[in-house]
């Protein structure tokens, strides 16, 4: 059994590997009780692992409110990935009503502590008008602040904005650009967009 210690490193461990548009906790190297123990304890980052265990079936039978529950117990100490997954689960209804106003307010949440993930979520709720009303400029305003911070998938999306015109004057050379980016950064609409725009001459 590792010590307390080396659980607590290793959940910060876990949190880097997994971090994303959702947490998958493929990769993860320690066993559902493991985490289950360090959770039970209050550490937020293992109520957070604990609850990617639970949505993906990670040494425990599926349970998307079991999940809702510890991401909960995270979000509500401060950690920021906790509250994009609470917000994530209100999106999409995982463990929990359908709710785009609740899932904007969570994710602002994590975006003000400057989670790229939430800031481009909340990006995306801005521009499909999601629980929130449409706003390209704000979508934009949001995209941007994820995208300086290297998320693939805003960076892919700021450049739909540019070859668009949503939000920005339309500019197909800096649409590109962006999509360029996302591609670098393993974004697919990025590698897409950027070929199909270089076909056109871009």
């Amino acid at each position: 059994m590792q010590s307390l210690k080396n659980i607590v490193i290793n959940g910060a461990m876990i949190l880097a590997m997994l971090f994303g548009l959702t947490l998958s906790a493929t990769s993860a190297d320690l066993s559902f009780e493991e985490v289950k123990a360090l959770a039970e304890q209050g550490n937020a980052l293992g109520q957070n692992v604990l609850g990617s265990y639970y949505e993906n079936g990670k040494g425990v039978e599926q349970d998307y409110r079991k999940a809702f529950y510890w991401y909960q117990k995270s979000a509500n100490q401060g950690n920021s990935t906790g509250q994009f997954n609470v917000g994530y689960s209100y999106a999409y209804g995982k463990g929990v009503r359908q709710d785009y106003r609740k899932a904007f307010y969570w994710y602002q949440k994590s975006a003000n502590q400057g989670n790229s993930t939430g800031q481009y979520s909340i990006g995306y709720l801005y521009a499909y008008g999601k629980g929130v009303q449409q706003d390209y400029a704000k979508a934009f305003e949001w995209l941007n602040k994820a995208a300086s911070q290297g998320n693939s998938t805003a960076q892919g999306h700021i450049g739909v904005m540019y070859e668009y015109g949503y939000g920005v004057l339309q500019n197909k050379t800096i649409a590109k650009e962006w999509y360029g980016r996302g591609c670098d950064n393993g974004s697919q609409i990025g590698c897409d967009q950027y070929r199909i725009l270089n076909e056109q001459g871009y």
